[in-house]
């Protein structure tokens, strides 16, 4: 039986880091720097389905608000045209 065959009993904890980007470690795990607890724990299988659930826009923070404000000076200098 190989590794991935064998049950996973782990407990599982959801992180998620500065730029919103999600990741399971070992509940037992401390968080690196940079990465804070997202208040969820559970098998494997529970942790990936919550971040499926929230994590719905998968660039990073930054580059969201970067594109966000590249549209509202796009809109606002469409408006000064029109």
């Amino acid at each position: 039986m190989n590794r991935e065959e064998q049950e996973d009993n782990t407990l599982y904890k959801v992180v998620v880091n500065h730029e919103e980007q999600y990741s399971i470690w070992p509940a037992e795990r401390e968080n690196a720097l940079g990465w804070r607890d997202a208040g969820k724990t559970g098998s494997k299988e529970e942790c990936l389905a919550y971040i499926k659930e929230v994590w719905t826009d998968m660039r990073p923070l930054s580059l969201r608000k970067k594109m966000e404000g590249a549209a509202r000076q796009s809109q606002a200098e469409d408006l000064k045209a029109g």
